[in-house]
């Protein structure tokens, strides 16, 4: 149970980051444009992270690794974003993540 709360709140924590920077980049960018809504889709194998409607990022549930996508639930493993422990290494804003310096 500890680790299933564990993972609840990493993914929180990554929906709240990715929400903060995307959103706050793409205001200065686009001031007209909404914020994009970030949702957590949870899978048996995968969990889905959505930015408005569009897949994003997805977590292999056994490992906490991050992945981009190739296609709608498709894992791209060329494009790997660290792990859920390190994603403060991270800089959630662009259109994919890069590691911070």
């Amino acid at each position: 149970m500890e680790t299933t709360l564990n993972m609840i709140e990493k993914l929180e924590t990554l929906r709240s980051l990715i929400d903060k920077e995307y959103n706050e980049r793409m205001s200065r960018q686009y001031p007209s444009l909404k914020p994009e809504i970030i949702t957590i889709k949870p899978g048996n194998k995968y969990i889905k992270i959505d930015v408005g409607s569009s897949g994003k990022y997805m977590i292999e549930v056994s490992t906490g690794n991050i992945y981009g996508i190739k296609a709608y639930g498709v894992i791209h493993r060329g494009y790997k974003f660290g792990n859920l422990d390190t994603i403060n290494d991270w800089n959630w804003s662009g259109y994919r993540a890069f590691k911070k310096n």
